[in-house]
């Protein structure tokens, strides 16, 4: 009986030249850097929440607890990141110094420093992982050792670049707070849709004050406006998931038709000078500028909002909480952006440039 030979299938070929670039360039900067916001949403900005209310509650136990979350940051940050870029156990671990280091000695800017520099620190311990009968010791040795060196070099500059990009939004977002209230705004809210993380380039750059609470108004008009104007195909599971959860949902429905991003985008527009202009909505949340990011996202938006204002009333900087801050909150966060978005929209389908169907979520 002759056998028959069984055909391997063929190894995928690697991508190479432009699609090579694409790859690695989502790899780095989409990816790693959507898993570096989950790290610091995960001990920063959770830390942040709980220790807050461990303050206003007078339970010592949670701002003990919510200082814990917060001194993590750094190894959060750099962990998540070698997740995404799928690093062996030891090198992953081995991240955790890598992340303290870059965090640490990058000042303002340690999230930024972080990601830039918890890369190359993760790959070249990938590298040399598995390759020696003493993995045990080389692999965190290159990892820890290329970190921290890269860390010490590069880091305080890092930082200091940063630092000064922010600051100079900060201050032209004063000075100009009408103009640069659009464009943070816009620019922030755009970040939030897209498949980059707005609140680790928030965090980067310090994005606080009132260019923080323009980066919060256009966040919220992205998702509350998508969670409205969508509400006739999705109902109430993608009103929460979008007005709860991100935006970034309808990324799919937006290659496939853009004009269906006009509403929201208009609307944060409107939101980012009213709420720098009219209101004077800051974002002073001790975070250091992650929670300008995030939108309604499970409300740490406004969680950081409150936060600020708690901050800014403890240290004499603002007398009280009044209700015209609930007022602006509550208008620029949740009823400008429904309103806004659905009366855009409506204009849309008028002119037949978004038809049923085309913000249809599978949720």
């Amino acid at each position: 009986m002759s056998k028959k030979s069984k055909e391997q299938p063929a190894a995928p070929a690697k991508p190479t030249g432009w699609e090579a670039a694409k790859s690695y360039l989502r790899l780095y900067f989409v990816d790693a850097m959507s898993a570096m916001a989950q790290g610091l949403f995960a001990s920063l900005l959770v830390g942040t929440i709980i220790s807050t209310l461990g303050t206003q509650l007078g339970i010592q136990v949670l701002v003990d607890v919510g200082g814990f979350a917060k001194s993590m940051a750094g190894p959060a940050m750099a962990i998540a990141i070698g997740s995404a870029l799928k690093a062996p156990p030891l090198v992953l671990f081995s991240l955790t110094a890598v992340g303290t280091a870059c965090n640490s000695l990058g000042g303002g800017g340690g999230p930024l420093a972080v990601l830039l520099l918890a890369i190359p620190a993760c790959e070249l311990g990938k590298l040399v992982s598995k390759k020696t009968p003493v993995d045990i010791l080389v692999t965190p040795l290159v990892t820890i050792g290329v970190g921290s060196a890269l860390a010490y070099l590069l880091a305080p500059a890092i930082g200091s670049v940063a630092t000064a990009f922010g600051q100079l939004i900060k201050d032209a977002t004063v000075l100009q707070p009408f103009w640069m209230g659009i464009v943070v705004s816009v620019l922030v809210g755009i970040a939030l849709t897209l498949p980059i993380s707005s609140a680790a380039l928030c965090a980067a750059f310090g994005l606080t004050g009132l260019a923080g609470g323009a980066a919060v108004a256009g966040c919220c008009a992205q998702m509350i406006g998508f969670a409205v104007i969508s509400f006739r195909e999705n109902r109430w599971g993608g009103l929460v998931a979008q007005g709860l959860g991100t935006s970034m949902l309808q990324v799919p429905n937006i290659i496939k038709n853009p004009r269906i991003w006009i509403a929201p985008t208009l609307a944060s527009a409107i939101t980012g000078p009213i709420a720098t202009c009219l209101f004077g909505l800051r974002m002073n949340d001790p975070s250091g500028g992650v929670a300008s990011g995030m939108g309604t996202c499970g409300l740490v938006g406004q969680i950081g909002v409150y936060s600020g204002w708690v901050n800014d009333v403890a240290t004499g900087a603002k007398a009280a909480i009044t209700g015209f801050d609930w007022l602006g909150l509550v208008l620029v966060c949740f009823l400008l952006p429904a309103a806004l978005s659905f009366v855009f929209d409506l204009g849309l389908r008028k002119l037949g440039w978004v038809k049923p169907g085309d913000m249809k979520l599978d949720v």
